[in-house]
């Protein structure tokens, strides 16, 4: 296969799971006050060539107990199981997520740009 090609591809991969990464962290924000929620994680299939796939797996740290006997979601005991999302663990993950995303476009651009470098020397 033509190593342009391939590099290409592995960054549109890359992207793509760096794009799926990016909507389980906004689902883990947006449910962060949800009692009971667990945090969604993204797990690369490690044995995969392509980086595209990966499942969803489930944190299973507890949350925290809060009394609040009150509360429609109380045990037995009056306690609410809160969300184990931390917000400023899925905003350094977003972040990352982020830039991964930009380093793989910027590879996905300098491949192209010498694919067509290479192009323009053999038209000659």
């Amino acid at each position: 296969m033509n190593a342009f090609k391939l590099t290409m591809q592995q960054a549109v991969s890359g992207m793509e799971l760096q794009t799926k990464r990016i909507g389980v962290t906004s689902e883990n924000i947006s449910n962060a006050d949800t009692p009971g929620y667990k945090r969604k994680i993204l797990v690369p299939e490690t044995t995969a060539d392509d980086f595209r796939a990966a499942f969803v797996a489930l944190d299973q740290t507890p949350g925290d107990q809060v009394y609040d006997p009150k509360h429609p979601m109380a045990d037995d005991a009056g306690y609410v199981t809160s969300s184990n999302v931390s917000l400023v663990v899925e905003m350094a993950d977003m972040r990352e997520a982020g830039r991964v995303y930009e380093a793989n476009l910027n590879s996905f651009q300098q491949a192209r740009t010498m694919y067509s470098s290479l192009l323009d020397i053999l038209r000659r």
